[in-house]
């Protein structure tokens, strides 16, 4: 993938644009601008296709954001440009100076910034596919465990039965962990007691030998 692969951004006020950024020359930021005109309220996020390139917008608390991007580009690719570009923004301007700007007055600022994520995102678009790939496996995995409970259900088992079965697998596991303690301390203990012994045993031999020895002194007088 080439940075070509994002073509034109924007944020924006409502209706208002106040930074975009663009190296291409086209039809693309009044198209961009049409649809923005026409994007529910709502915080979503919408996409539309356009001349083989994809008008990707989030919405959220009153401020647009979006990306034209070349119709080869996952969707994905591009909402993670958004999701980045809008905590960016945020983080720089949110409760403040993006309250009250004007038309286009945050470009200079903010264009450059625009350009960076998308070089970043670009730069990085498999492994953002391959983490957006491991999230739904997640999701799916997730959806499976809440049919499987809803099937539960189904059959007649009461949720109260299966938090039943949760806890009694809960003390079983502290059960396990418990037993596993004492067997440690038991062979800890074990060990101490050989090693006692055998340290008794050393200190007796100790003994006679250095009995030995003296008495052989004694005799040798």
């Amino acid at each position: 993938m080439t940075q070509e692969s994002f073509i034109y951004s924007f944020v924006a006020r409502g209706t208002m644009v106040l930074a975009e950024y663009t190296e291409f020359t086209g039809n693309f930021p009044a198209i961009a601008t049409h649809c923005l005109q026409r994007l529910p309220s709502s915080n979503d996020k919408f996409t539309y296709n356009c001349d083989h390139h994809t008008f990707n917008f989030l919405v959220e608390d009153g401020y647009a954001y979006c990306v034209v991007a070349k119709e080869t580009l996952g969707k994905q690719i591009s909402i993670a440009f958004l999701e980045r570009m809008k905590a960016d923004f945020k983080k720089r301007y949110g409760g403040g100076k993006a309250d009250t700007a004007i038309a286009k007055s945050l470009n200079k600022e903010f264009g450059p910034v625009m350009k960076e994520h998308m070089k970043y995102i670009i730069d990085h678009a498999e492994d953002i596919e391959k983490l957006l790939k491991v999230k739904a496996q997640v999701s799916e995995v997730k959806s499976v465990m809440l049919g499987n409970i809803d099937k539960a259900i189904e059959r007649g088992e009461a949720i109260t039965t299966l938090a039943d079965k949760a806890e009694n697998l809960r003390d079983q596991a502290q059960t396990y962990r418990k037993q596993g303690t004492q067997i440690r301390r038991k062979m800890w203990y074990q060990n101490m007691k050989i090693k006692l012994i055998v340290l008794g045993i050393l200190l007796l031999l100790v003994l006679v030998i250095w009995l030995s020895i003296c008495h052989g002194f004694n005799c040798a007088k």
